[in-house]
């Protein structure tokens, strides 16, 4: 893994979670429940995880196919639905080769409550099961005894639950173990059908079930540490869940939360001294961002946006009626004393009033942070036109605005890296990569000035890696700075943070907690609006108030106007 490059690495992590998300969004659509998303490949409501459930819930993002990650997806929707966690704690055994079984059999009960109109969803469950059959045979599992006994009834159970066949690859291969198992189980076999509605009732047998098989494997006397090699990859790893016997399985792993590695609990920085912040037009020369320049002036000619009509929407909603002195000479209002004298010299006169004149003011500054990370760097372009005609738009509305970028100063963690290295690699260094921050437009400067500098968004060698956190907390920073009463933060990415030398010294998800942490501080405040806007990913994990847009798929306006129901608090998680 280290020797992947971090372009490559960043490629995959963001497959990874696209497909994440969008399972994550089929177990919410389906149970429910909106707090429900993946972090480190497993479930979680909110910052909680759950268990882990049944082992052919575990795809390989390396080997299995999308197919099977929609199959688990509905799986874990069905378990959260069909299944009463409550009952099924209470009636869960403690020994672990019964527990395992238990939660397996429950898994199985759950995806045969699928309902018969959901063909789609019932082929999902079938293909997954299949795959992870295949994968288990194949991987050699099944040439132990223990590891035959094992997927024999993890194939005969869910046929009998289920009333669909096992697997025909390895049909003939059970006839033995089938034969052997009959007498010994088969009653509770038939009771696993029967009672499959009724979780109380069902749990009995799956009980005498575990019981039994877990009796025969301590009695099958191999040693399954034989089969272990510590040179295995993952996916054979998570067929460990089910064969190796001396693991506890269920609800014993956790994920690694950002900031709380050994050696200590707050976020890290291992150096500081290489971070810089930039002037977006100090990176480049004239000439280069004059033709930076042009290509985008002609991409927002293309894109067709009425940047008036995009002004007066904005006014509406950030403005606020402001008094702005008084109209006198009015026939009705308050009484002008500076008038009376006209009363007297001609007494049919009617204009002796004035009124209060209010007038909508957008007391409002909003910055928009854009993550200037490698993969965003498809959508340079489009962000910079996005960011570039709300800079124009907000300042015609009155509004004040800031356009502000975050990356890194180099691939790999830099000279922090090198140094890092030097120091003799010490364990959990925290962040280890030179941080950069960038001002396109700051809020004092006018768009006019500011247009060659937002033309440096397009600088596609600026493009590197993200450090999220940090850039969230040196935004909010310098919004508490300005004099504005409201104060609205967007967030532009297509992802979770991700430094490649930062991911491999630490924790697997030392950045992605820190966001959450910084994120959830800002938010507690109350005094700065935060808002997330994924280009193509869901970062509702992140923010409380998010929006998934499409830049590819939008045209005119559309784009716009989703980002102003965002500002509106039209989308939440």
């Amino acid at each position: 893994m280290t020797d992947m490059p971090a372009s490559a690495m960043q490629r995959r992590v963001r497959q990874e979670e696209q497909v994440a998300e969008l399972c994550a969004g089929v177990v919410r659509a389906f149970s429910g429940e909106r707090e429900l998303h993946f972090r480190g490949r497993r479930l979680h409501r909110g910052r909680v995880a759950l268990p882990w459930f049944a082992p052919h819930l575990h795809p390989s993002p390396e080997t299995d196919d999308f197919a099977s990650f929609r199959g688990v997806a509905d799986g874990l929707a069905l378990r959260l639905t069909a299944s009463d966690a409550a009952l099924h704690e209470s009636l869960r055994p403690e020994e672990p080769v019964e527990r395992m079984l238990f939660e397996m059999l429950e898994q199985f009960r759950a995806e045969a409550m699928a309902p018969e109109i959901m063909a789609g969803m019932r082929h999902n469950l079938r293909h997954r099961h299949e795959q992870w059959s295949l994968a288990f045979h194949h991987s050699g599992l099944t040439d132990t005894a223990r590891g035959l006994l094992l997927y024999a009834v993890a194939q005969i159970c869910r046929a009998r639950v289920s009333g669909q066949q096992v697997v025909e690859e390895t049909e003939d291969m059970l006839e033995a173990t089938r034969f052997h198992l009959a007498p010994l189980i088969g009653h509770a076999l038939a009771g696993l059908r029967r009672d499959r509605a009724d979780q109380a009732a069902y749990a009995v047998h799956a009980l005498a079930i575990a019981r039994t098989v877990a009796a025969m494997l301590h009695e099958a006397g191999e040693d399954s540490s034989d089969a272990r090699d510590p040179h295995v990859d993952d996916k054979r790893s998570v067929f460990m869940l089910v064969a190796d016997m001396d693991r506890e399985i269920v609800e014993r792993f956790t994920t690694a939360e950002s900031g709380r590695s050994g050696a200590g609990g707050a976020y890290r920085v291992f150096t500081a001294a290489y971070d810089r912040e930039h002037d977006a037009a100090a990176l480049a020369r004239k000439e280069v961002l004059a033709g930076h320049r042009e290509k985008l002036d002609r991409r927002i000619a293309a894109q067709g946006v009425n940047i008036a009509r995009l002004a007066r929407e904005l006014r509406a909603l950030l403005a606020d009626p402001t008094r702005d002195g008084w109209d006198s000479g009015q026939e009705e209002g308050l009484v002008d004393g500076r008038r009376l004298a006209q009363l007297v010299a001609s007494p049919t006169e009617r204009r002796l009033f004035r009124t209060e004149r209010m007038e909508p003011v957008a007391d409002c500054m909003v910055t928009f942070l854009i993550d200037c990370s490698g993969s965003m760097k498809e959508h340079a372009e489009s962000v910079a036109m996005m960011a570039d005609v709300f800079a124009r738009a907000l300042e015609q509305a009155g509004a004040a605005s800031e356009v502000l970028g975050f990356t890194t100063g180099a691939w790999n963690g830099g000279r922090a890296h090198r140094e890092w290295v030097r120091a003799g690699r010490p364990p959990h260094p925290g962040r280890l990569n030179e941080r950069c921050h960038i001002v396109f437009k700051a809020a004092a400067t006018p768009w006019r000035r500011a247009r060659p500098a937002m033309a440096a968004l397009l600088k596609a060698d600026l493009f590197r890696e993200g450090i999220d956190g940090e850039a969230v907390d040196w935004a909010c920073t310098r919004l508490r700075e300005r004099p504005e009463a409201r104060k609205l933060l967007l967030v532009i990415s297509d992802g979770s943070p991700m430094d490649s030398a930062t991911h491999l010294a630490n924790d697997a998800h030392y950045l992605d907690h820190h966001l959450r942490d910084v994120v959830a501080r800002q938010e507690q405040r109350r005094d700065i609006e935060i808002a997330g806007i994924g280009v193509g990913l869901d970062l509702s994990p992140y923010y409380s108030r998010s929006h998934v847009l499409d830049l590819a798929a939008s045209a005119g306006n559309t784009i716009f106007r989703e980002v102003i129901d965002l500002m509106a608090g039209r989308h939440r998680r």
